[in-house]
């Protein structure tokens, strides 16, 4: 239902809005600067402080000092932003070297998988500053990570970034103005590994994978939100986040354009089951056990 609504809320606005105002060149200190509020740079700062305001809370209701939740914001941002890209640029190695400069300055590159490295890195740091338990922190922020992630695709949506395979499905949507935008001519150039067989020349229609990957991300949030206040283990929570945001882009890869490495897996596949698996592992052998064996 959620996924129903969003997709028909979104399904009147031009896939491609990548400015949401222009407000056109303005001269500063007598240079002219192109001021502009671009939506896929509005949709990451609404994600950041969406969970800043709500790591703000829960952190006061534990009893921590409101600073902490902006420098673990603060870094999470830049860790994760990071992540993103570099992680998206490996990815795309080949468009690096033909446009390396249009590549690295592009708005593109909400890769979750490197956001969540660099995020990772980002708030360890925060932790390990503040002399803190990684593991309580990891829970706490874990509700958090799937919603930046879900709002973020949001953006990802509006500028036509990261759609998935050509589809006749009726959720299928046209990216006429993307950047390929979705015809015949340009998923054959730019992913000829897509199997095209039996697909007409001309505009294609493709899933609109930014929509449901922020669908799915808005039902995980809510579980795992809901389990916040009643954990018994510690890092049980993230643990189920691993699970579920792993399987969430596990099962999603399948229609989208990535290339594969490894038969039909791509690199986000394998590292999606790496993190399916880490998250099995200490669910089912909680890591307080590990402690107190290394302590005995």
């Amino acid at each position: 239902y959620i996924y129903i609504f969003i997709y028909y809320f979104l399904r009147g606005v031009d896939p491609l809005w990548p400015v949401i105002i222009d407000f056109g060149n303005v001269t500063l200190f007598g240079k002219s600067i192109h001021l502009a509020i671009y939506s896929y740079g509005f949709m990451l700062v609404v994600a950041f402080y969406t969970c800043y305001f709500l790591l703000s809370k829960d952190l006061s209701r534990l009893g921590y000092e409101g600073k902490l939740a902006s420098d673990i914001t603060f870094f999470a941002a830049v860790g994760g932003i990071a992540g993103s890209k570099i992680y998206y640029l490996l990815e795309n190695l080949s468009k690096v070297i033909e446009d390396p400069f249009g590549m690295i300055f592009s708005g593109s590159g909400l890769v979750f998988l490197g956001g969540l490295m660099g995020g990772t890195l980002g708030v360890t740091y925060v932790i390990r500053k503040n002399q803190l338990n990684w593991l309580t922190f990891a829970d706490i922020v874990a509700p958090l990570l799937i919603l930046g992630y879900a709002i973020g695709r949001i953006g990802c949506f509006l500028v036509g970034d990261d759609y998935g395979l050509p589809t006749n499905m009726p959720w299928g949507m046209s990216f006429e103005n993307d950047l390929p935008p979705t015809t015949y001519s340009v998923i054959e150039r730019y992913y000829p590994w897509v199997d095209l067989t039996g697909i007409s020349e001309g505009l294609l229609k493709v899933h609109p994978t930014q929509l449901m990957e922020t669908c799915i991300g808005f039902i995980i949030f809510f579980y795992l939100w809901k389990k916040r206040t009643a954990i018994s283990v510690v890092g049980s929570l993230f643990f189920t986040y691993l699970i579920l945001a792993g399987a969430e882009r596990f099962f999603m890869e399948f229609i989208r354009l990535n290339s594969k490495y490894i038969f039909i897996f791509s690199g986000a596949h394998v590292i999606s089951i790496i993190m399916i698996i880490t998250g099995t592992y200490f669910l089912m052998n909680p890591f307080n056990e590990h402690v107190q064996e290394i302590e005995s």
